[in-house]
């Protein structure tokens, strides 16, 4: 049906508060995708340890046919970016702080470096549960990009699994490109006209990529496109947040330059401040 899977993921985790929610969030996550788990903890591996973990993942209400538990004691970064490459993950999943302040941010977190990283996509969860909650909403991003086509794919793949019936495929387009002063009426008019311009040839450029993606994947979805004028990245997070999204799909970042990373860009804004689940799409084919 697709070519677009996420049959092995990897799930990184630590004895922290959310450890449970998170198992059973990654239990739930491999069902829906009919994939095997992979779970890694960057740490010392003791009796207590894994009879704790194994425990909550007994205690689950939905089970997984093939888990496999790996203790690497390491740099937590490297341990999870190498072990995503030595078992040719489709996914990482991380539970992530919602905000991260200001020192954190320029540091970098544990999420933040692996998700710059990553070879493969990567799932931020900012409130995993231990009651399911149902995924209704997913807003998608839009962007002319070479690895839009894989993204919007993903999106639907995602929406079949997970049950959602509506995607928001959002076209963000910079202020820069309208380009009008406007001082007086027929300035407005021409700025306005510009504007509309703009968000048909948006329009039109990512119906075509949908055009292209299997019937199946569309059927029973209600699917909108939305374009925004504003910051691309920091927009479509904002909106994500405005209509309560229950999971916003973006891009793979491009490799960033040392000047990219001191100034939040595109992706960066949404890491900045997580609006909701973000699910990053890094699409092997495009390595």
């Amino acid at each position: 049906m697709s070519s677009i899977s996420f049959k092995k993921i990897l799930v990184g985790f630590a004895f922290s508060p959310n450890l449970k929610a998170n198992i059973y969030e990654s239990l739930r996550l491999a069902n829906y995708f009919k994939g095997e788990l992979i779970f890694i903890h960057a740490g010392s591996k003791t009796p207590e340890k894994e009879s704790r973990f194994r425990d909550i993942v007994a205690s689950s209400p939905v089970r997984c046919s093939k888990i496999n538990i790996e203790w690497i004691a390491g740099n937590p970064v490297r341990t999870l970016l190498g072990a995503s490459e030595e078992f040719d993950v489709d996914l990482i999943l991380l539970g992530a702080l919602k905000r991260e302040n200001v020192v954190k941010f320029y540091l970098g977190s544990i999420a933040r470096k692996i998700t710059r990283k990553a070879k493969c996509s990567v799932l931020l969860l900012i409130n995993p549960s231990l009651e399911r909650k149902p995924c209704q909403h997913i807003v998608v991003n839009g962007f002319d990009s070479p690895q839009t086509k894989d993204t919007i794919e993903s999106s639907f793949v995602v929406a079949k699994a997970l049950g959602a019936k509506k995607i928001s495929l959002v076209e963000e387009i910079s202020q820069s490109k309208v380009a009008i002063s406007v001082d007086d009426d027929r300035s407005l008019r021409q700025a306005t006209i510009k504007k509309e311009k703009l968000r048909r040839q948006e329009q039109i450029r990512v119906k075509d990529v949908l055009k292209k993606l299997p019937s199946k994947l569309t059927t029973n979805i209600n699917w909108t496109t939305q374009s925004i004028f504003g910051r691309r990245g920091y927009s479509i997070g904002h909106y994500a947040k405005v209509v309560r999204a229950d999971l916003l799909v973006m891009n793979a970042q491009e490799n960033l330059s040392f000047i990219d990373r001191l100034f939040t860009r595109d992706l960066e804004h949404i890491l900045a401040e997580l609006p909701t689940d973000v699910l990053i799409i890094n699409s092997k084919g495009n390595e």
